[in-house]
C-alpha cells in the first residue's frame, strides 16, 4: 500500500510510471549494482536505461561510488523541488492552453452567434457559482453589495480568503447593507479590517461581482420579495465593459469608509461603527438598531461625537469625521 501511494505520488509530479517503478527498487535495495535494480524492478536494456537516466535527470538517483555500476538515491530535497516547479509550470501552460483554445472558439462563434455572452444561473445552482468566482480570481474583484441576499453561510469566508491570497477587493455597499440586521458587524468590518477597501453610496445601481476583467455575474434580485435566485454570468463583451465602466464612476463618487490617515486614539468601535453608518445614510431608527441602543443615547452619543470634531450638525460632523480618518 506504502509503495503504491508512493508511486503515484512520483507520478503526480511528472516521473513516468517505469522510472518510479525504479525509484522504488533503489528505496528498497540501494547501494547495489544497477543489475539487481533491474531485477527487481522487472526491467532491463533500453527502457532500465531511460527510466534510470530520467531519475538522475531529477535529481533522485546517482551512482554510489564514481565509475561503478553501484547507484543509490539521492537525499530528494533538491530534486523534487525542481520536480514540483515543472509540474506547477505545466499546470500554468495547459490552463494557458485550454484557456485560449477556448477564446478562439467563443471567436470563432462570435460571427454567428451570441449565445455565449450571457449565461443564466437560477436556484441552487447561485451559491456554489459565486463561491468558485471568488476563488477563481487573480487579481481584482469589484463590487456592488446590497440586499437580498442568496443564503450562503461561507460568503464571508470565501472573502477574508480571497484577500489573504493578495487579491485586490473594492466594494460599494449600500445604505441597505449597512441596515441589514448585523450585516456590518458580522460582514463589513472583518473584511475591511483584512484589508478591503470599502466605500458606500445611498443607492447601487445593481448587485455586482466582477471577477479581474474576465468576467461578472450580476444578480437580477427581486427586492420586494426579498429574493436572489438567479444571475447573469457577463462573458467579456460590450456589456462587461460598460458594467466595469459604471463600477469605476461609481467609486468614485461613493463615500469611503475608512481614511488613509491615523484615527486619533480613544475613538470606541461602536462610534465607528455609527459614523459609518451615518456616513451611508441609515436612518436614525436603523442606526439604534444596528448598536442595540435607544434613540435618546444614540443622540447623546451624536452630541458627544459633535462636540469632539467642533461640528454644529451631523453634515459638519461628517465632513470632519472624514478630514479626520475616523471614516
Amino acid at each position: 500500500m506504502a509503495n503504491a501511494k508512493l508511486g503515484e505520488a512520483l507520478r503526480h509530479l511528472g516521473l513516468e510510471p517505469r522510472a518510479a517503478r525504479v525509484y522504488l527498487a533503489l528505496l528498497d535495495l540501494a547501494p547495489a549494482p544497477l543489475s539487481a535494480i533491474a531485477a527487481e524492478a522487472r526491467m532491463d536494456g533500453a527502457d532500465l536505461t531511460a527510466a534510470y537516466e530520467a531519475l538522475v535527470d531529477a535529481g533522485l538517483a546517482s551512482a554510489a561510488e564514481e565509475g561503478a555500476d553501484v547507484v543509490a538515491p539521492v537525499p530528494p530535497t533538491a530534486g523534487l523541488e525542481i520536480l514540483a516547479r515543472h509540474r506547477a509550470a505545466e499546470v500554468e501552460e495547459s490552463r494557458l492552453t485550454v484557456t485560449g483554445a477556448f477564446e478562439s472558439f467563443r471567436r470563432q462563434r462570435l460571427a454567428a452567434y451570441n449565445d455565449d455572452l450571457v449565461e443564466v444561473v437560477t436556484g441552487d445552482a447561485v451559491g456554489p457559482r459565486t463561491r468558485q468566482a471568488w476563488a477563481s480570481a487573480r487579481e481584482q474583484i469589484r463590487q456592488f453589495e446590497s440586499p437580498p441576499y442568496f443564503p450562503v453561510p461561507s460568503s464571508t469566508a470565501d472573502a477574508l480568503a480571497t484577500l489573504a491570497r493578495g487579491v485586490t477587493q473594492r466594494v460599494i455597499y449600500s445604505r441597505a447593507s449597512l441596515e441589514h440586521p448585523g450585516h456590518l458587524k458580522d460582514v463589513v468590518e472583518p473584511c475591511v479590517k483584512a484589508g478591503e477597501q470599502a466605500r458606500v453610496l445611498p443607492s447601487v445601481p445593481v448587485k455586482l461581482l466582477i471577477i479581474d476583467e474576465a468576467y461578472a455575474l450580476v444578480s437580477l434580485s427581486i427586492k420586494e420579495a426579498d429574493v436572489h435566485n438567479t444571475m447573469l454570468v457577463v462573458q467579456p463583451c460590450g456589456l462587461l465593459s460598460a458594467l466595469m465602466a459604471l463600477f469605476e464612476q461609481s467609486w468614485q463618487n461613493a463615500l469611503p469608509f475608512h481614511g488613509r490617515t491615523t484615527r486619533p486614539g480613544g475613538l470606541p468601535p461602536a462610534d465607528r461603527r455609527l459614523l459609518w453608518l451615518l456616513a451611508g445614510g441609515a436612518g436614525d431608527d436603523a442606526i439604534a438598531r444596528e448598536l442595540g441602543i435607544s434613540r435618546r443615547t444614540l443622540y447623546r452619543r451624536l452630541q458627544i461625537l459633535m462636540a469632539r470634531l467642533g461640528a454644529e450638525n451631523r453634515f459638519q460632523m461628517a465632513l470632519q469625521a472624514q478630514r479626520s480618518g475616523w471614516l
